[in-house]
């Protein structure tokens, strides 16, 4: 599920199953240290009153709350919206922001324009259009109303009015006179009694009120509650364009693993027209069609408020988020009561609590991977994502103030399967073993090689579609990688270029880089 906006996403191989190993770590009786039982939070003794406790060789004062240092807000993956507008600000284009948070990503055209949305507040259909309507293939005049319900179409003369004929309707949806995007407000169809208006039409589907419409039309209902259109008169204009593209793709993604959409925020938040801003439709008309693709395929661009300075990879790479430092979350504390830790996890009156794995990514350790808190009725440990939701905590991004511990550094895996199998720090480790600084050459180019594509205009570009994933070359000093239509070449020396067609096969037949070295310049014909 992806996280609301700041109002409040290679590949690589390892067995199923396989998890890292905790940290082995030295065990101590309360006896053995001379303390009766207390409070230990990640090397801190908290007893009542009994002043300073030396403890890991850390004076500390004593005291019932826990302190937590916390950056960034969500989970972390993706796009970080206030980095974005951060990027934007510097004079980043949409395109390099997306190019940044969604590595190994290419440009790409929607090719399945129409989506259901399932409209949770709404329980029937009875509506009207300034400029009329059509139902069951038959025009409605402009002053009727249509009421549905089943495979029936009442035509009425007027919301409240009086039944002019009924029409029997194979799909039970009520059209607007063209089904087109960005169409003029005349043709938007309104609920009767509240006005709410939307694009496209409306109607039934798996047994709710569902709007079935153009996904740029449907972006335009989004963009402004999962972002702040004033950024677009502060130099963000960018960043509303990278989060059009990034919430058209999100639901096309979803769609295409079988997700249904609704407005809520289990899928993106969604007004219809009362959600719109002039601003973010901008941003959307400006991004008409676009999206990102992973492998060919609509990429899950999971986004979220703040990313606290670095992203938390997953299906992406990992990266520094400069542009996040404009967020007024990008630092933060949190105090939580020893009590109310011990109730979150279960464990009774609380005796320890630490952070036992983090990412290493950025300040304090990075990214709480797990924890453990011990109490009087137990142990447990969870997922630094699950203490955040147990705790009310803004990310999972959060140290304990005075743990004298330092968490067992676990790499956190990347790709389209991240979070289940892939173990990206394990594959690196087993490439450059082969050929030494070979992982950091392969994301370089991958990051390189994207750009390039975006900047050639994705898919429709001369390169067409990739035929395979960017590869060493025997000797280890660069990469490519084949298209349809051609091949790229990177090296840290020459940087990305594409040979396309002719040019490609010129190079080829002269010897190609045995002969001629990689290209220092793109040919396109």
């Amino acid at each position: 599920m992806k996280i609301s906006a700041p109002h409040k996403r290679l590949t690589g191989w390892l067995a199923p199953g396989v998890r890292p190993r905790h940290a082995r770590r030295r065990a101590w009786s309360w006896a053995s240290i001379g303390l009766a039982p207390a409070l230990l939070i990640g090397g801190i003794a908290v007893a009542g009153s009994q002043g300073p406790t030396d403890v890991g060789n850390v004076e500390l004062s004593v005291g019932s709350t826990v302190t937590l240092i916390g950056h960034g807000h969500g989970h972390g993956r993706g796009l970080g919206q206030w980095g974005a507008y951060g990027y934007a600000r510097k004079g980043w284009s949409a395109n390099q922001i997306l190019r940044h948070y969604y590595g190994g990503t290419t440009a790409g055209k929607v090719d399945r324009p129409e989506i259901l949305v399932k409209l949770t507040q709404q329980s029937s259909v009875n509506v009207h259009a300034d400029a009329g309507m059509r139902v069951g293939g038959q025009p409605v005049a402009p002053g009727q109303a249509v009421s549905l319900s089943g495979n029936t179409a009442t035509i009425l003369s007027g919301c409240g009015g009086g039944a002019v004929r009924t029409v029997r309707v194979p799909q039970p949806f009520v059209e607007p006179i063209n089904m087109g995007p960005s169409r003029p407000p005349a043709e938007f169809l309104k609920f009767c009694g509240s006005n709410t208006a939307y694009r496209g039409a409306l109607g039934y589907d798996g047994g709710g009120v569902a709007n079935k419409l153009h996904v740029d039309d449907y972006v335009k209902g989004v963009i402004p509650r999962e972002s702040v259109p004033a950024w677009g008169d502060s130099g963000g204009m960018e960043a509303l364009k990278a989060q059009a593209v990034a919430a058209r793709t999100y639901a096309l993604a979803a769609i295409a693993g079988g997700k249904k959409i609704d407005d809520t925020q289990n899928s993106q938040v969604y007004g219809g027209v009362s959600g719109e801003d002039p601003r973010t439709n901008k941003a959307a008309d400006a991004t008409a069609g676009q999206i990102r693709l992973q492998n060919g395929r609509p990429a899950f661009t999971e986004f979220s408020a703040s990313t606290g300075g670095y992203t938390a990879g997953g299906r992406f790479p990992a990266v520094a988020d400069a542009g996040d430092s404009a967020s007024p979350n990008h630092n933060w504390t949190a105090e939580v009561s020893a009590g109310s830790i011990g109730s979150a996890f279960g464990v009774g009156a609380l005796r320890s609590f630490e952070v036992i794995e983090a990412n290493g990514l950025g300040p304090e350790n990075g990214r709480a991977i797990k924890v453990r808190a011990v109490g009087s009725a137990g142990t447990v440990e969870t997922t630094g994502e699950e203490a955040r939701t147990k705790l009310g905590l803004k990310s999972s991004w959060f140290a304990i103030k005075g743990q004298t511990t330092r968490p067992k550094i676990v790499t956190p895996p990347t790709g389209p399967g991240a979070g289940g199998s892939l173990d990206f720090g394990s594959l690196n480790q087993l490439v450059d073993q082969v050929v030494p600084g070979a992982s950091q050459l392969l994301s370089l180019a991958t990051d390189a090689m994207n750009g390039k594509v975006g900047d050639l205009g994705g898919i429709t570009g001369p390169l067409g579609k990739a035929l395979g994933l960017p590869a060493l070359t025997l000797d280890g000093t660069g990469v490519t990688q084949l298209f349809e239509q051609g091949m790229l070449f990177f090296t840290r020396q020459t940087g990305a270029h594409a040979l396309v067609g002719a040019g490609l096969a010129r190079y080829q037949a002269r010897g190609g880089i045995a002969v001629l070295g990689f290209p220092t310049r793109d040919v396109l014909r």
